[in-house]
């Protein structure tokens, strides 16, 4: 394991970091609330909270040296299917060569 996890990083050296592109995704939903607060001693913390309609938002982009790439807004949580459509859809089709 060792001696892989040399290799590996010896292996680095040779990437291009202008080739490089990480993919990064983020959410947000309307039901995040917070679960603790401030409040003066002996008295109950009481914070707004959305009730009943929640949503929830999923940002998704490639991440390279010259900036973002291919950056997509989903309706709701990221699924292995959506993943799939992102990268089929969106990711390969912009990108082509320049992923490779």
């Amino acid at each position: 394991m060792r001696a892989a996890r040399e290799d590996w990083f010896a292996g680095q050296l040779d990437l291009d970091p202008e080739r490089l592109v990480f993919l990064d995704e983020t959410a947000a939903a309307t039901s995040m609330a917070r679960r603790y607060g401030w409040a003066p001693r002996g008295e109950r913390c009481r914070i707004a909270v959305p009730a009943g309609h929640w949503k929830t938002t999923t940002v998704i982009a490639g991440l390279r040296t010259t900036g973002l790439s291919a950056t997509a807004l989903l309706d709701g949580p990221m699924t292995g299917e959506r993943f799939r459509a992102y990268v089929t859809q969106t990711w390969c089709r912009p990108c082509g060569e320049a992923t490779r």
